[in-house]
């Protein structure tokens, strides 16, 4: 087997195991000797790979944007020029982020704590820029198939609804009572103000 070849074999098991522990246990609790023991994999084969289970978390994180985005693309390529099939695939992305037991809030959460750490303050940094990146990317896809107006400005759109998005993740996690606003509403906010329709309907 080659060397890259094993790599990603052995970065898919770390990946799959930690999410597996992370569904019951909290990231806080999760030790590498867990993940150890999921993959059956030794200390030193992990370690030749990564540094510590927070490195590991946020691959996590990574990996999840990654999957919103190859949705959202696959959706552009079989809709064409329509709106409502790419938007439905951030939409259903957007719901996962009011559950503070999904996967990678309970990971953002933890991470957030240990901002401090400056490798973790540059994954939490570059975390925010890829997803800025990518809802630019999607904004400035729907311009190019005429279905976003030409006046949204990209940049500061997409950093806007990052920060929404990172707002309802929070509150999701910190508040059990039901928010007015939601992941529904955030939805039918980002779809009227891409299309420049009334934002009070």
């Amino acid at each position: 087997m080659k060397n890259e070849e094993r790599r990603q074999q052995t970065i898919r098991k770390l990946l799959d195991a930690t999410k597996e522990l992370l569904q019951d246990k909290s990231c806080h609790v999760v030790t590498l000797k867990d993940i150890m023991d999921k993959t059956e994999l030794s200390k030193g084969a992990i370690f030749h790979y990564v540094k510590s289970k927070d490195e590991i978390f946020t691959w996590i994180l990574q990996e999840r944007l990654e999957e919103i985005n190859q949705r959202f693309m696959k959706e552009v390529e079989q809709s064409g020029s329509r709106f409502d099939e790419p938007m439905q695939a951030i939409s259903n992305s957007l719901r996962t982020l009011e559950d503070p037991q999904e996967v990678t809030n309970k990971i953002l959460m933890y991470l957030l704590g240990k901002e401090e750490d400056p490798l973790i303050a540059e994954a939490l940094r570059g975390f925010k820029d890829r997803s800025v990146q990518l809802a630019k990317q999607w904004i400035m896809t729907g311009q190019q198939h005429g279905v976003i107006r030409p006046s949204i400005d990209a940049d500061q759109t997409s950093e806007l609804f990052v920060l929404l998005s990172f707002g309802l993740r929070v509150g999701s996690t910190i508040c059990s009572a039901p928010a007015s606003f939601g992941s529904g509403e955030l939805s039918s906010f980002m779809a009227k103000m891409l299309k420049n329709e009334s934002l009070k309907n």
